[in-house]
């Protein structure tokens, strides 16, 4: 750059990396000391080699635009924080965090525009799940598979089509919504509430009828979710689970033993559907969803509360006439359709065996 770092114009110079990044569709910005800026796009990692190499002092110029003075105190703190960052055009989810001592920056880019199941490549049927008078429905996945995106775009729908009190409970607020037939409140953690659970126990005063939860991050949030899908409200969250069986033994299994009994029955009744979902690069470039959908029917809900949580993936493998999707056989359509290689589909199999027989 050829600029020294006391004029450089941190701003700018973030102002100008955000605009390549939304240029060339890439989805992360990384920034770090030693590097030049790195960007992912459709999956790889590309240094921006036309850019200098950064310096700890540019790490504090690109922190002082980015976090504001409680984020800075909470970087210092707990050695990272979350954030979100906003320009006119776009927003970012962000994590500043220390490595060896000197801070680094990951930012991920969040469309302005909330797009439709079809735009997503997600099946029709989880329009369903917004329909449902209450219960609670889950969307699993490891982390940056586009669970945050697909539960945006179900909020979006009920916003659209009813006329509800929806309120998000996010870490940070990532997808921004304007109240349409729907109101929208959106609270923070750590700006408008100090957690999860707290902004979940006062929206029984809220007058709330469906509450996204970005996080379910301990065992009173959850308990308080199940509790409250099963009084009357819709539920939307999401668990770092990876498939429905994982996530109904995860809930579960967060409970004291002498409380499992209890969250076994409520979670038997309250809940409505556990959508898993991978984002696999597709041949064409850029990314396609993979997905198993397990529906709540008497056979799930008894198998449930019957302690045989193991037979839940049979149930979803062999009720595919009921709206049902095995992981396997959306791998499977996906090499067929030509849109993901047979290496993508094994690699994102959880049973490599049973996709054998079906490619």
């Amino acid at each position: 750059m050829g600029m020294t770092n006391t004029t450089m114009d941190y701003k700018k110079e973030l102002d100008d990396l955000v605009n390549l990044i939304i240029k060339e569709g890439a989805s992360d910005l990384h920034l770090s000391p030693g590097r030049p800026p790195i960007i992912r796009s459709a999956g790889n990692l590309i240094p921006l080699v036309r850019k200098a190499v950064l310096s700890e002092a540019d790490m504090k110029g690109f922190l002082g635009v980015l976090l504001t003075a409680p984020n800075k105190e909470l970087l210092e703190k707990d050695k990272n924080v979350d954030f979100s960052y906003n320009l006119t055009h776009a927003r970012f989810r962000g994590n500043a965090y220390f490595r060896q001592g000197a801070a680094a920056v990951a930012l991920r880019l969040i469309p302005k525009a909330i797009r439709t199941l079809s735009e997503l490549n997600l099946p029709p049927i989880l329009e369903s799940f917004t329909r449902k008078p209450q219960g609670f429905f889950l969307v699993v996945g490891p982390i940056g598979q586009g669970k945050t995106t697909t539960l945006s775009t179900l909020i979006e729908i009920i916003n659209q089509t009813r006329n509800e009190h929806i309120l998000t409970i996010e870490d940070p607020i990532e997808y921004q919504f304007d109240s349409k037939k729907s109101i929208i409140d959106q609270r923070e953690v750590r700006l408008d509430t100090p957690d999860f659970r707290d902004a979940l126990t006062a929206m029984f005063r809220e007058d709330v009828d469906v509450c996204m939860v970005g996080e379910m991050r301990d065992t009173d949030t959850m308990a308080t979710a199940v509790t409250a899908a099963e009084t009357g409200h819709l539920i939307f969250s999401t668990l770092h689970t990876n498939n429905a069986a994982q996530t109904v033994n995860r809930i579960i299994d967060s409970f004291a033993s002498s409380q499992q009994d209890q969250i076994r029955i409520q979670l038997a009744g309250s809940l409505t559907g556990i959508f898993s979902q991978r984002l696999i690069p597709r041949i064409s470039g850029g990314l396609i969803p993979a997905y198993e959908l397990l529906i709540n029917n008497s056979a799930v809900s008894n198998l449930i509360r019957e302690k045989r949580v193991h037979e839940i993936q049979t149930v979803v493998e062999t009720s595919s006439q009921e709206g049902m999707v095995d992981m396997n056989r959306s791998l499977a359509e996906l090499v067929r359709a030509g849109e993901i290689t047979v290496e993508s589909a094994y690699l994102n199999s959880l049973s490599p065996k049973a996709l054998e027989r079906m490619i």
